[in-house]
């Protein structure tokens, strides 16, 4: 496979009033280009896979606003080996995508290495990340997930197994800490995924048991990088606490990482893969945009999901945007309550209308998280899954999950 730019991977342009002013020069000791096998991403940035979010409308929409690395929701292997018409189409990309990047989830080696042949030679993955770091209480009782962090020899058979069926197509692992502070397994897991031909390794500076609460641990981002990144010369992201662009730059310059993973930072702010690009390159970073920009956005978001999914079901999906995009601005609770009910693009139109477009973003609240706030949660494992961490069987019943893909 030859070399792979997604340097500029954006076609289509940004609504009218997004656009930020250019000036020259760029922070200092910063990379500028993340390299994964054949692929080089400027600036190095990946959009987090998020499940029920990172469909081809929302790939597309982020990618209007600079270039990255844009992956797939996570899909689960049995059930793209097995046809499930669901994961298939989940597993689709758009005619524009420049990089077809996939996140895959699964418990058995075996059943990974059908999985990944599948989207190498039918879907035509450009990237495969491997999904280590789901700490949904379904997935890790059945030993998914962060619950694999725990498990590094089985990781790394995992990862291994992927590796060899993607022949030219890099394999990368997301991660987390561990399943708790008790069990913070992350240099192990990373090792592992390493010696078995990791691309690269993004970490979650969280525990499975944070869930999405607390702060992320930057600091582990740079043990991981000294740990595996240098050992093995593999890439490392970092990943947690990303609300602004400025929070990209200072994670690279305290963690020695190479790139960075967004995901609840750009719920209802598509335009900070535009931020973080200026920021990269030393140009000035634009204010928040006023209401009326961001109404522009949601109604092209809409009319994306509707294109995708039919107006029915793609107005459905759009409703849980709705309150991402609206975070912090003062528009009350009748039109919040109001939007999270529409079900037309029409009727989208008339509850933006009336909307203040002059409206700023409140000092403070792009860092007010979006998505996921729950945790600490209780984690659950299958039984006796902390007593053995070398055992390489996959779990009983592991790759019986097929839900979201």
């Amino acid at each position: 496979m030859t070399e792979t730019s997604v340097v500029a991977a954006g076609e289509a342009p940004a609504p009218a009033g997004m656009a930020a002013p250019a000036a020259p020069g760029r922070p200092a000791a910063l990379p500028t280009t993340l390299r994964i096998g054949p692929l080089a991403v400027e600036p190095p940035v990946v959009l987090a896979p998020m499940a029920g979010v990172t469909n081809t409308a929302f790939r597309r929409l982020c990618r209007s606003f600079g270039a990255g690395l844009y992956v797939s929701e996570m899909i689960t292997a049995r059930a793209l080996v097995e046809g499930n018409a669901k994961t298939l189409r989940m597993a689709s990309f758009a005619d524009d995508e420049p990089i077809r990047s996939v996140q895959l989830y699964g418990v058995d080696p075996d059943t990974i290495g059908a999985a990944t042949r599948k989207l190498v030679e039918e879907v035509g993955a450009d990237h495969i990340d491997m999904n280590f770091g789901c700490p949904a209480a379904k997935v890790m009782r059945k030993g998914g997930g962060a619950a694999l962090v725990a498990h590094p020899v089985l990781l790394g058979r995992i990862v291994a197994a992927a590796v060899r069926a993607a022949g030219a197509v890099p394999v990368t692992v997301k991660m987390r800490l561990g399943v708790d502070d008790r069990h913070r397994s992350f240099l192990q897991a990373g090792r592992a995924a390493a010696d078995a031909g990791a691309a690269a390794v993004a970490l979650h500076a969280r525990t499975a048991e944070q869930h999405y609460s607390g702060h992320a641990d930057w600091s582990a981002i740079g043990e991981l990088k000294e740990a595996v990144g240098r050992a093995a010369d593999i890439p490392v992201l970092g990943n947690g606490d990303v609300w602004e662009a400025d929070d990209a730059l200072a994670m690279t310059r305290a963690t020695g990482c190479d790139g960075v993973v967004v995901g609840r930072g750009c719920l209802g702010r598509p335009w900070l893969f535009r931020d973080l690009a200026d920021a990269w390159m030393g140009r000035p970073v634009a204010a928040p945009p006023r209401l009326g920009d961001v109404t522009a956005v949601m109604e092209t978001h809409a009319r994306m999901l509707a294109d995708l999914f039919g107006e029915p079901l793609g107005m459905r999906q759009f409703r849980k945007h709705t309150s991402w995009y609206l975070t912090g601005y003062p528009v009350g609770g009748a039109a919040r309550r109001a939007l999270a009910l529409v079900d037309d693009l029409p009727g989208l139109g008339e509850l933006l209308a009336p909307l203040d477009p002059s409206l700023r973003l409140p000092p403070g609240a792009l860092r007010t998280p979006r998505g996921h706030t729950g945790g600490p949660r209780p984690v659950q494992l299958p039984r006796g899954w902390l007593e053995d961490p070398d055992d390489p069987r996959p779990p009983d019943g592991g790759d019986e999950m097929v839900s979201g893909g």
